[in-house]
């Protein structure tokens, strides 16, 4: 039963009668009905009491109580019970004092000026009101994140124009960052790579200073021994030779890499400039994943209301329980009589009994099956979350090979190539993409389940079980992997060519085992790129929140001063949060970019020559590149002219 809604419309808020046996009950079978339930009387009210109240046994119940606070099955003003009775059985509030509402719960406030009549002795067990009074504080401090929401809320409150500012700032940082990366993206590239051999560089050379020094001293591992401190080993030479020999082979690797495959990476930056370009020429696909988001968001509220509606298709079953089973009486209550909340009345052995609410039905044919049920319902959600990524994927490749596919770039693109690349995969492909997405879902049920019966599994002592399950878990999780990898080339072969994902699949495995080499390159490359395209719009935007939020920056114009605030962390942490998902928006939209215009690429190269009956449909800035790299030596070019 739920207040607001039903039988109580109109009435919001719970009013407790006894909050003090929600603080001092600690009843062990109270407590096993319902962990979170307070073991007093509960009723709905459409308003919080505002004034006190208190019991009078000698005076009539319907000057002593208020209707409105009582329960539905009393009428004050034809009962024959006496006003002890009443509070005996908790029909109506033992006492009532002014009360405010917090998280619909109606709790008494901190600072309450008793009246100087106020008694409640011989009702409720000899409580004064300091008992209540120290109940109050106590349910107070229990509840003491009131006042921290109530703060947040209000720093929300005062920041939230400088929040919106700061997330407006992102997005035009991230959209700047990869526009400017059809001009900078070479330099960029080459910079981050010199970065890289330079910090392993420096490690080197600290690794080699930390060695001689330790060398020069004489400490050696076979002073130390085995120790389980793990700063001990730094220590010792033996430690930094082998850091210094590790980080000088790695050197070495990556040396050798930029000289043999730097024409490979220079394709790779030609690549990355042309996905720039082609988001210069096609921006509505950086808003594209918030459609992807809107549709991620119905499937997890279709899946948490499914889920819900299934928890609770049950009837509710209550209990009959009473706070102390030593009173007497009660001593014959255990908990398992079935009772019903709106008839139920105490029986006179034991007036402390309750109706309490203890589960939901689960007997029958389908509460039975309602686990199955929720495992039915938890695949159709990882399908649909599959489905939705995949509908992304194919919308975006299919925008993006309209644009690599035109011969005369901007004119032969589509004037909507995102909505047009939509309605086609809506129209053609949705077949494709759920057989996709299902293998993906089975593989992740697969790995729910490992992790299920490794749960499970934990205090298992068997080292051949715990060794079995952890390769099976990292196997999959390898498989899960490769099955992402596939499916998004996939996706861009079928937004291509429109075959089926079999053959798609099956072509664009092909196509990239072929092109091996270059695949790692420009995937490396390119995250290298993202990597510090996130850094420079995450890191920029939280320091400057940062020092703006915590008032480092003198600003003389009080309209742009930093709001007092009570913790400026708050802000802070919602602009970095903020800035990140942004940030990996736009870079999921050009990651998608690069590998759909790579892939068109290498179809490219295969189904044409350059010829005028097989033209290239490449950039001149890729074809001079292979041209380049394929034209003969000087020595032949002055053979052929002979």
């Amino acid at each position: 039963m739920y207040c607001g809604i039903g039988e109580n419309q109109g009435k919001p808020n719970v009013l407790y009668y006894d909050l003090l046996k929600c603080v001092t009950g600690t009843n062990i079978l109270a407590a096993a009905m319902n962990g979170l339930q307070c073991p007093t009387t509960q009723v709905c009210v459409e308003k919080c009491p505002t004034e006190f109240m208190w019991a009078i046994s000698n005076d009539s119940p319907a000057k002593v109580y208020n209707q409105e606070y009582c329960q539905p099955s009393i009428n004050l003003t034809i009962t024959n019970l006496t006003v002890a009775e009443i509070a005996a059985k908790e029909l109506c509030p033992v006492f009532l004092v002014p009360s405010t509402s917090f998280f619909n719960r109606c709790f008494p406030g901190s600072n309450l000026t008793f009246p100087a009549d106020f008694s409640i002795n011989g009702l409720t067990g000899n409580q004064s009101k300091a008992n209540i009074s120290e109940a109050a504080s106590q349910i107070l401090d229990s509840f003491n994140f009131q006042n921290v929401g109530k703060k947040i809320f209000e720093d929300f409150a005062k920041s939230w124009p400088w929040i919106i500012t700061a997330l407006v700032i992102a997005m035009v940082v991230s959209l700047l960052f990869l526009i400017l990366l059809r001009f900078t993206a070479g330099i960029l590239v080459w910079v981050l790579i010199v970065g890289v051999i330079g910090v392993i560089g420096y490690g080197i050379y600290h690794c080699y200073m930390e060695y001689d020094t330790l060398n020069k001293q004489g400490v050696s591992v076979s002073d130390v021994g085995f120790t389980f401190n793990l700063g001990v080993y730094f220590r010792v030479k033996e430690t930094w030779l082998a850091i210094l020999i590790v980080l000088a082979v790695i050197e070495a690797i990556l040396l050798l890499v930029l000289l043999f495959l730097r024409k490979r990476i220079l394709i790779a930056i030609a690549l990355i400039k042309e996905a720039s370009k082609a988001i210069g020429h096609i921006m509505s696909s950086l808003f594209y994943p918030l459609v992807t988001f809107v549709l991620l968001v119905v499937c997890v509220a279709y899946w948490g209301m499914t889920a819900l509606y299934l928890a609770t298709s049950g009837a509710p079953i209550y209990r009959i329980s009473t706070v102390n089973t030593s009173l007497p009486g009660c001593e014959n209550i255990t908990g398992n009589e079935t009772c019903n909340p709106m008839t139920f009345s105490p029986s006179s052995s034991c007036k402390e009994a309750r109706c309490i609410f203890q589960r939901y039905n689960n007997e029958g044919l389908f509460q039975t099956n309602l686990f199955n049920l929720q495992i039915y319902n938890v695949i159709g959600f990882l399908w649909c979350i599959n489905f939705v990524i995949a509908l992304g994927q194919c919308v975006l490749a299919g925008a993006f090979a309209s644009y690599y596919w035109a011969f005369h770039k901007p004119k032969d693109i589509p004037f909507f190539p995102v909505a047009e690349s939509f309605m086609r995969t809506l129209r053609y492909h949705t077949g494709s993409l759920a057989f996709g997405s299902l293998i993906l879902t089975i593989v992740q049920l697969i790995r729910i389940i490992l992790e299920y019966l490794d749960h499970k599994l934990k205090g298992a002592q068997n080292p051949c079980t715990r060794f079995l399950l952890c390769c099976l878990k990292c196997c999959f999780w390898c498989l899960e992997k490769f099955i992402k990898f596939l499916n998004r080339n996939a996706y861009i072969m079928i937004a291509v060519y429109g075959k089926n994902f079999c053959v798609s699949a099956k072509n664009a495995f092909k196509l990239l085992m072929r092109n091996i080499v270059r695949v790692v390159v420009l995937d490396k490359v390119t995250d290298l790129l993202i990597f510090f395209g996130k850094l420079i719009v995450v890191g920029g935007v939280g320091v400057l929140a940062f020092f703006f939020f915590s008032g480092r920056i003198p600003i003389p114009n009080d309209s742009f001063k930093s709001p007092a605030l009570n913790y400026y962390w708050i802000p802070i942490l919602t602009v970095v949060l903020g800035s990140y998902m942004i940030a990996h928006g736009f870079f999921s939209v050009y990651n998608m970019c690069v590998d759909t215009l790579f892939l068109c690429f290498l179809e490219d190269l295969e189904r044409n020559d350059g010829s005028p009956e097989k033209p290239f449909y490449m950039s001149k800035s890729l074809m001079s590149i292979l041209n380049k790299k394929n034209r003969p030596p000087k020595s032949e070019e002055k053979t052929k002219k002979k």
